[in-house]
């Protein structure tokens, strides 16, 4: 999907960076990349576009390279908790990151933007390695970091969370309102570290204490930077919305108010933004309608309310808090299709054929009434049977929305939608708002139901604005990389499986069925997950390759997502027919807005999924030394990630202790193998681990092999060496 040259740049810079990679000319790169022939022509434009750059050099016989490090480097400070670091340069040159001494990070933090200067510091295996040293930050990274506070004798510190700084921040003129120590504090950066020296700060909130669910929420948002308070602007915008509106008033809507309609949510559901009903056409048809909250009716482009909106880009949904895009006296109020209330929807009206193929798509600005409020649960009870108590039309409409529904999904299935099996768990908290468990996520059918109808009405509107010629912010999802499609199927032929480089939609169907059920299943569908590309907001004609969709949006959540709103804005011009008197949009701003809506989609997604992983964290505190089989998701030259199926976290098993011997490391293969013993570790493998510390302030579980799970191992037969690997010795 999509030919054009910037697609092949990123990959062509990597696949030049490999540690493997031989001198190739573009012909020879291409084919080793497996670029098809018919997108050589674009291939060699962006061949050219990096040439131009000065990003890639001609070396003999035309062989393509990085450029060589020179005597200045440019680019973003990491620095490892030991103390030395790298500087990420902003151009990659054949050299790669830049190795800097602990005593030459010029007081550097991690995220600094620096430049180092560059010397030789000697050879290794016959190649000459580097070392730099800083000697100018030109821009500082962060300057509020998130932490704990602690007292050392008469010293007070505060330990940084996560691992974007791993020095602590030193603090003075503590008082009782400060904090007191292992309280959760904001630290603003006053004073920034000279060479070996700590850095100074001032706290400028305290969170509350340590440990307890409300406060590490509150953590993790003041963290990633969420906006938790509304402008006044916004607020009282948005209660005259409310005190105005008036579900009769409906003047040019079309009213279904008398059609059975309803919504499946979780049970702790608040915001209901879709609903659904269905209609037998009566020739062998029948017309689904997803109704779906009309927020832009209540969020004025350009007002207070669209602004907040805007900065936020999303709703960020954790275990016992939800961050909201909008502010809840509308999520949950006005813009919410509570059961038996009057409430206006912008609708998509999809006909299909005997064998759900959309015939005919109409979009229409609607007034409904939810006939009613089911949670998933509840609508699968139906689907199996269990129809007592409920009205007989809605059990006609639940069980004819799971025929639909199958018969959907066989058909996106067979055009190539791809759905891989990585499983989620639900926390369980006690009274005390303390995690008490994890138990594995609900997996009725009729959570694919609605998924499923709302891919089709997210594809339906964006084929229609398509068909008008509309520019509009789409979810793309390009295909795989060339370089990730050979990567993974290295690793997945080194597992007993088989996927060609280029591999097709089918080829990755095919293989996720053959490792169903298997032990290597979540590491396979983890690895293809890891070579697909992010899905990202953009104007850019690109389909949804997950989805097997040529042309997607995001249509059916205005409530929690900023891109929905705009297309919103356009479906109700469209059914106005004023679309075509709206000035073309402003390409430069809508690429703008993208960026920035994909960037807080993964700003959300960290957030959760770092509340998720303290949360667990701190529950399995009280399990230090206790036994549990895991499942060896990656391999480095540092240890093993094993990740504990009934938690769904990772956690380190460090290479000294899997014993005495010469560990060498095959990252293509994904395995880790005894020079003496003969002893593998393959990524997929179930390894029995006790749970030896959690570094709740690293976001780390550490765990050793259970000493019978190492000892008992069998040696494999050796496998011939692949070219990129490590080998350590360790005691």
């Amino acid at each position: 999907m999509g030919t054009m040259p910037e697609r092949y740049v990123d990959s062509i810079l990597r696949f030049l960076a490999g540690r493997d990679y031989q001198p190739l000319n573009p012909k020879q790169l291409a084919r080793q990349m497996g670029v098809a022939g018919g997108e050589y022509n674009t291939f060699r434009d962006a061949v050219k576009q990096l040439r131009d750059a000065g990003r890639v050099v001609l070396g003999a016989r035309n062989a393509l390279l990085l450029p060589e490090i020179g005597s200045t480097v440019v680019g973003t400070y990491r620095q490892n908790p030991k103390g030395f670091g790298f500087v990420v340069p902003e151009t990659p040159n054949r050299r790669g990151d830049l190795f800097i001494p602990p005593e030459a990070n010029g007081g550097a933090m991690t995220g600094d933007h620096v430049a180092a200067t560059v010397t030789k510091r000697g050879k290794r295996g016959g190649e000459m390695l580097f070392r730099g040293e800083i000697v100018q930050v030109l821009k500082r990274g962060e300057s509020r970091f998130v932490g704990t506070l602690a007292k050392s004798e008469d010293t007070w510190f505060v330990v940084p969370d996560g691992s974007a700084l791993s020095t602590p921040i030193v603090v003075r003129d503590i008082t009782e309102a400060s904090g007191k120590p292992n309280d959760k504090v904001v630290v603003e950066i006053v004073q920034y570290p000279q060479p070996g020296e700590l850095p100074v700060g001032v706290i400028v909130e305290r969170l509350g204490e340590m440990g307890e669910t409300a406060v590490e929420t509150l953590a993790v948002i003041r963290a990633h930077g969420l906006e938790d308070e509304f402008s006044a602007q916004a607020l009282a915008e948005a209660r005259r919305a409310v005190d105005t509106f008036d579900a009769s008033d409906a003047a040019g809507r079309t009213d279904l108010t008398g059609e059975t309609i309803l919504t499946i949510d979780p049970p702790d559901a608040r915001d209901f933004d879709d609903a659904i009903s269905l209609s037998n056409n009566g020739d062998g048809t029948v017309t689904l309608g997803v109704h779906i909250a009309d927020v832009s009716h209540f969020v004025p482009e350009g007002g207070p309310l669209d602004a907040d909106a805007k900065r936020r880009g999303t709703s960020v949904y954790f275990a016992r808090r939800v961050v909201p895009m909008l502010p809840e006296i509308l999520s949950n109020g006005v813009c919410s299709l509570q059961e038996g209330v009057g409430r206006f929807c912008k609708s998509a009206f999809i006909t299909y054929d005997a064998d759900a193929r959309p015939r005919k798509t109409r979009l229409a600005e609607t007034v409904v009434r939810s006939a009613k409020r089911l949670t998933y649960k509840q609508a699968q009870a139906i689907c199996d049977g269990q129809s007592d108590g409920y009205e007989p039309k809605i059990v006609r409409l639940v069980r004819d929305m799971e025929a639909l529904a199958r018969r959907i999904e066989k058909r996106r299935r067979d055009a190539g939608m791809l759905h891989l099996e990585l499983p989620a768990v639900e926390l369980v908290f006690d009274e005390n708002d303390k995690v008490v468990d994890a138990v594995p996520e609900d997996q009725s059918y009729t959570h694919t139901i609605i998924e499923m109808f709302m891919v089709e009405a997210n594809e339906a509107v964006a084929r229609t604005l398509e068909a008008r010629n509309r520019a509009f912010l789409r979810r793309i999802h390009p295909a795989p990389d060339p370089i990730a499609g050979r990567q993974v199927a290295g690793f997945v032929r080194a597992c007993g499986f088989k996927l060609p480089p280029e591999m097709t939609h089918q080829d990755i169907q095919a293989l996720l069925d053959s490792v169903r059920g298997r032990p290597e299943e979540y590491a396979v569908n983890l690895a293809i997950l890891r070579t697909f590309q992010m899905a990202e907001y953009s104007p850019r004609k690109i389909g949804h390759f997950a989805l097997a969709s040529q042309s997607y949006c995001h249509f059916t959540s205005p409530i929690r997502r900023y891109p929905d709103l705009t297309v919103h804005r356009l479906v109700a011009e469209l059914c106005r027919g004023t679309l075509d008197d709206r000035p073309p949009e402003d390409m430069t701003a809508l690429n703008e807005l993208g960026a920035a809506c994909s960037a807080a989609a993964r700003r959300a997604e960290g957030a959760e999924r770092e509340l998720r992983d303290v949360l667990i964290l701190e529950f399995l505190i009280g399990k230090v030394g206790e036994e549990f089989d895991g499942v060896i998701t990656g391999v480095t030259n540092f240890g093993l990630f094993v990740q504990l199926p009934r938690y769904l976290i990772e956690g380190l098993v460090r290479m000294p202790d899997l014993g005495d011997d010469w560990w060498e490391v095959d990252a293509k293969k994904g395995e880790v193998r005894g020079e003496n013993s003969g002893r593998r570790f393959r990524i997929g493998d179930i390894l029995a681990v006790r749970i030896a510390g959690v570094d709740r302030a690293r976001r780390q579980l550490n765990l050793v092999p259970q000493r019978d799970a190492v000892a008992q191992r069998k040696p494999h037969k050796r496998a011939k060496a692949g070219k990129r690997k490590s080998r350590q010795k360790k005691r």
